[in-house]
C-alpha cells in the first residue's frame, strides 16, 4: 500500500476545520488525481503527506510505515522518497536551471559524474535541454514549471506530490505536463497531483479523489 488515511482530520486555531475525517487508500505506482475547487482542503492534505502538518486526529500510513509519532530519522528517511512539485516553483533564484536540477543529488552522496550526466538527461526529458545555463528569470512560467519538475524527479523518489503544477500555465501546456506526470508514473513513481481543473482531469483516464467542503467526496 501507498498511503493510508484513517479517519484523518485536520484544524486550525481556534475551530477552523480544514480537513474532516479523510479516510482513503492508495496503491504504490499508481496516478491518482486530487480535485476540487480552491480552497478544498487540497494543498493542507498534501502537507499531510510529507509532514509539513500534523493532524489533529487520525493516522497516515506512508510506504507501509506510520507518519504520526515516528522518531525523527525514520521520518526522514521516508520523506528522502518523495519528490514535490510546487506551484509558485520554488526555483532557486541565483541558480540556473541545471543547477537547480543538479542541486537534490549534490545532498546525497552521487558523484560529480552522476550529477553532471543525470541533471542534464532530466532537463532534455522535460524539454529543456537548450536552457540549461538559463537562469529562472530568463525562462517562461512553463518553463519554470518543467525545471521544478525535473528537479522534483532527479533523486528518483518512489513518490511525487504535486500541487495545482498548472495553475500557472495555459491549457496547453498544462496538458503537456500533465503528459509528462503520466510519463514519470509509466517509469516507476507513483504520483498523486492536486488540481481544481477538472476538465483536463477528464482527459485522462485516471482514479480521483474529490475534495469539497473538507471531506472526500463520491
Amino acid at each position: 500500500m501507498l498511503l493510508s488515511f484513517e479517519n484523518v482530520s485536520l484544524s486550525y486555531p481556534p475551530h477552523h476545520a480544514v480537513l474532516d475525517d479523510i479516510d482513503f487508500n492508495l496503491h504504490d505506482g499508481g496516478f491518482y488525481f486530487l480535485t476540487g475547487p480552491s480552497g478544498a482542503g487540497k494543498s493542507s492534505l498534501l502537507r499531510l503527506i510529507y509532514q509539513a502538518e500534523k493532524p489533529t486526529k487520525g493516522r497516515i500510513y506512508l510506504f507501509g510505515e506510520p507518519m504520526t509519532g515516528g522518531d525523527r530519522e525514520a521520518l526522514a528517511a521516508i520523506r528522502r522518497k518523495i519528490g514535490i512539485v510546487f506551484q509558485d516553483f520554488r526555483l532557486i533564484p541565483h541558480l540556473t536551471a541545471w543547477e537547480n536540477v543538479a542541486l537534490p543529488l549534490r545532498l546525497t552522496d552521487a558523484s560529480e559524474a552522476y550529477i553532471q550526466k543525470h541533471a542534464r538527461e532530466l532537463l532534455e526529458w522535460v524539454g529543456l535541454g537548450d536552457r540549461l545555463d538559463a537562469a529562472p528569470s530568463e525562462l517562461s512560467g512553463g518553463e519554470q514549471q518543467r525545471v521544478a519538475i525535473a528537479r522534483a524527479v532527479v533523486a528518483r523518489p518512489r513518490l511525487l506530490l504535486a500541487d495545482e503544477p498548472t495553475g500557472n500555465v495555459d491549457d496547453n501546456t498544462a496538458l503537456k505536463l500533465f503528459h509528462l506526470f503520466d510519463e514519470l508514473n509509466k517509469l516507476g513513481t507513483a504520483v498523486i497531483l492536486a488540481t481544481h481543473q477538472s476538465h483536463l482531469v477528464e482527459s485522462f483516464n485516471k482514479p480521483a479523489l474529490r475534495l469539497a467542503g473538507g471531506r472526500i467526496r463520491g
